[in-house]
Formats: structure tokens, C-alpha cells, sequence
């Protein structure tokens, strides 16, 4: 298949950066390995080099090769364009939604497994919006604030990931969500005047759910047990849970009784601090009446 790809460069290993394998990730490696194999066979069930299908396709060799032995990520649009020039009917492009995953961190993955499966998420965040609340610009901006800096591709990849959790709103039947967001980070204007605007408003939204309650822990108030970080705690319909604090057991995941009861301690006691849900959302719109 003649194809001119003068007027555009190929796109190659610089072009395509962010988009390795995490070598920690045996899940992920898998499933790139088995598509990368797809991938090669179908090329050479059709006859075609990979000199050829580079260029029918706009890619360079190097990263054809890397693709198909599995040790790189395809972006969607490879899959869709290998699904063109190998004439594969749609076979290669369903593909994508397994790769996609792929791309996200495994530990955010696993994170976003545990939430579409909780029947209940309880969360206090002190120096951040939560995740979960975030716009995509105010992601990005959060995102792309970290030193040494993230590479576009992967803020964008990473952004990617965080938005993709927040399907747990649009669950069947709705988890009880809870958040308490300290009012600090509620100030920052982060991403400009408009883009804090946006996500003002989007936690308005959120808040006003009738599976949600969200409270403000206001600056003017005394010590509270969430002051050495975040605490998240998720109870699942058959009675186990799991939670992480920051500043407790080393910030590592925990299921036994004994530090559950811990957790459930101090966050009942944060949000027996924080305003009263009515009253966080009224605050919250004081905020964006002030802008």
C-alpha cells in the first residue's frame, strides 16, 4: 500500500516518549505482549515487512519493532491506524480499551479497582483537592507543578488516570461518598482565576449529589487527627474495608480490625470538626462569589 508520509515526519521514539512498560507491572506487561504478538502476526498474515508498515502507517521501524516485541505501550491511534493498513475489520482497534488501562500506574489502577467496588469511600485531603474532585485543568495543573517535571505526555497520562476514576459517581446502585477537603487548598488558585473558578463549581455539583456529602474543614479551627495527611477509608458490601493515613502505619494500606477502628476514630473526629455539609457548600459558593 503506497502511502506518502513526506509531509508529515515519522513519529518515533522521541515523538512517542511515555508510553514504556512498567517493568512492575506483570498485568500490564502481559497484555502489551499479547497485543504487540497480535499486532506482528497480523502484519505478516497480509505480507507486509515492517519497512512497509512503518511507513504505510507513519511510524518509524525502531518503535514498530518495540511495539510488537511488547516493550512499548501503542497509543489508540496506532491501533486504529494498524487496524487501516492491515485491513483487520475493527479487530485491532478493540484493542484499545485493554491498552488503555495499561497506561495508567498500576497502583492508581488498583486504587480505582477498590473504589468501583466500595460501598462506601470516606476521604479527608489537606493539602490538595481530592482526585476524585478534580477538574481535568486543575489536574493538570497540579500535575504539571511537580518537580522534576513530568514530561506532556505524561501529565496528560497521568490526568488521563485521574479522571478516569471519578466513574465511581456514575455507579449503579451509588456508593455513599464522603469528603472533607481542608479549606486552605480551596483558596489556591491554582490554573488561573477561571480554572479555579471551574472547579469551585464542579465541587458545587459534586457536593449537591444526593450520594455525596461533602464538608470544609475551616482554617480557624483547633488541631484535628488529620493533620499529618490525607486518610481514605473504603467498606465493601461484604463487610471487609481497607484504609491508609499518611501519618500511620508507615502509609501503608490496612484491613485488620485493630487499625480500622484507628482510622474510623480519627476521621469521625474530623468530620465532627468540619462545617456541616449545608454550610461547607454555602462557604464554598462565598468562595466563588468572591472571584
Amino acid at each position: 500500500m503506497a502511502v506518502d508520509v513526506a509531509a508529515e515526519p515519522l513519529k518515533d521514539e522521541v515523538s512517542e516518549r511515555g508510553w514504556e512498560v512498567d517493568p512492575d507491572d506483570e498485568w500490564g506487561i502481559a497484555v502489551i505482549t499479547t497485543v504487540g504478538r497480535q499486532l506482528r502476526l497480523r502484519r505478516e498474515a497480509v505480507g507486509m515487512k515492517v519497512g512497509d508498515f512503518a511507513k504505510a502507517a507513519g511510524y518509524g521501524e525502531d518503535l514498530v519493532y518495540k511495539i510488537e516485541s511488547g516493550k512499548r505501550i501503542p497509543r489508540p491511534e496506532y491501533l486504529d491506524k494498524a487496524d487501516e493498513v492491515l485491513g483487520a475489520g475493527g479487530l485491532l482497534s478493540a484493542m484499545k480499551e485493554d491498552v488503555q488501562k495499561v497506561r495508567y500506574p498500576k497502583k492508581v489502577r488498583a486504587l480505582a479497582d477498590m473504589e468501583a467496588k466500595a460501598v462506601e469511600i470516606g476521604l479527608y485531603e489537606c493539602n490538595i483537592i481530592a482526585g476524585l474532585l478534580q477538574t481535568a485543568e486543575h489536574a493538570r495543573a497540579v500535575i504539571g507543578a511537580a518537580q522534576p517535571p513530568y514530561s506532556p505526555d505524561d501529565v496528560e497520562r497521568m490526568v488521563a488516570a485521574r479522571l478516569a476514576r471519578r466513574s465511581v459517581f456514575e455507579r449503579t446502585p451509588a456508593p455513599s461518598i464522603h469528603f472533607v477537603l481542608e479549606e486552605a487548598p480551596l483558596r489556591r488558585q491554582v490554573g488561573g482565576t477561571m480554572v479555579w473558578r471551574r472547579q469551585l463549581e464542579h465541587l458545587l455539583e459534586v457536593g449537591r449529589l444526593n450520594n455525596v456529602t461533602l464538608q470544609v474543614m475551616p482554617t480557624n479551627t483547633d488541631a484535628h487527627p488529620g493533620l499529618d495527611g490525607r486518610i481514605e477509608l473504603l467498606k465493601f458490601c461484604d463487610g471487609k474495608a481497607v484504609g491508609r493515613s499518611d501519618g500511620l502505619f508507615n502509609g501503608r494500606p490496612v484491613d485488620d480490625l485493630k487499625h480500622l477502628r484507628i482510622l474510623e476514630l480519627q476521621y469521625g473526629t474530623i468530620r465532627a470538626q468540619a462545617l456541616p455539609p449545608r454550610e461547607s457548600l454555602a462557604f464554598i459558593e462565598k468562595l466563588l462569589g468572591e472571584t
